[in-house]
């Protein structure tokens, strides 16, 4: 495999020329306000999908061979990527089956089965799904299609990168979730190539510390236990490809906690109008929190909008309620 680039990025995005979503980099007055700092939020929460992952899942699935295509292909997934997969393999015209953990948001599994995708559900962790896609896909015959660690993954979720670069030339921070770390390294290729002095903050919630763990051990190490609601940011372990582009293209990562993220979501839903779903919120949880020092313009990328809406409401209205 070749090693993701600049190139890489910019071809990705000509393939997804047409059918990703190039999302909007709104300015949030109301976050700008509370946190002392131009704050323009990049919102893939609109993306098709309601997540970003269809960028990298379209890049691979698009460049599979004929022979590949009648194979069929399958992924694991906590959600967003099941759907991305689906909606790309729909586009290819590919069969594709999702393995999705039992306790998989409804509105994710229910997203990817009407795409047309064949749901397996195993399990609660990233390990349990991906051993029972691997042996579907040896049974079976099926392409896997990596969540994360590949360098058309990573190409594919670069283009987040490139549009950022490209609609603010004068941004001094990039603020980025990272869950397998697919996202945040695509992201910080293309920034760090295009724009060199800009800072990159990684945030994971402190439940699933997966990149901190491997930064501080200075390798890939596995999680013992994950415990956060931010099920798109709960692998017990990051990618080896990920790892390395992030220990060396990102300038830190942080930490943030559950209620922090439930804020968050409830202020994007109230005061900015937007839903995000609460792995997409981490980014916003870390501006509020104070997580690190994050400059004068920043862009912090909204990952995903695949929420619980009812349940985003009932915070709200509690919220509300403890503030009357």
């Amino acid at each position: 495999m070749t090693a993701p680039s600049l190139e890489s990025v910019r071809a990705a995005a000509a393939r997804l020329e047409g059918v990703a979503v190039r999302t909007p980099l709104l300015w949030s007055p109301e976050l700008s306000e509370e946190v002392g700092a131009s704050v323009r939020l990049k919102c893939e929460s609109l993306q098709r999908c309601g997540a970003f992952k269809l960028r990298g899942s379209y890049n691979f699935i698009s460049q599979l061979s004929d022979e590949d295509v009648a194979r069929g292909v399958i992924t694991y997934s906590s959600g967003n990527h099941a759907q991305g997969v689906a909606l790309a393999a729909r586009i290819r015209g590919v069969r594709a089956v999702v393995v999705m953990p039992t306790t998989a948001p409804a509105v994710k599994h229910r997203g990817a089965a009407r795409l047309g995708a064949e749901v397996v559900f195993e399990g609660t962790t990233s390990v349990e799904r991906r051993a029972r896609a691997e042996e579907i896909a040896a049974a079976e015959g099926l392409v896997i299609v990596p969540p994360f660690d590949h360098p058309d993954i990573v190409s594919g979720q670069g283009t987040v990168g490139l549009e950022i670069a490209a609609d603010w030339p004068d941004v001094d921070t990039a603020v980025v979730p990272i869950g397998g770390g697919g996202l945040a390294a695509g992201t910080a290729l293309a920034l760090r190539a295009l724009r060199p002095d800009v800072r990159i903050i990684g945030v994971e919630p402190e439940g699933a510390p997966s990149m901190r763990a491997a930064l501080d051990a200075g390798r890939v190490v596995r999680i013992d236990r994950i415990d956060t609601i931010a099920d798109g940011l709960a692998p017990v372990q990051v990618g080896d490809l990920t790892y390395a582009l992030v220990r060396d293209l990102v300038d830190d990562v942080v930490l943030v906690s559950d209620a922090a993220i439930r804020e968050a979501a409830v202020f994007l839903l109230e005061r900015a109008r937007l839903v995000a779903e609460f792995s997409g919120a981490a980014t916003v949880a870390a501006l509020r929190s104070g997580a690190a020092d994050f400059g004068d313009r920043v862009a912090a990328v909204i990952g995903g909008g695949n929420a619980d809406v009812a349940a985003l409401v009932a915070r709200a209205d509690a919220s509300a309620g403890t503030a009357a």
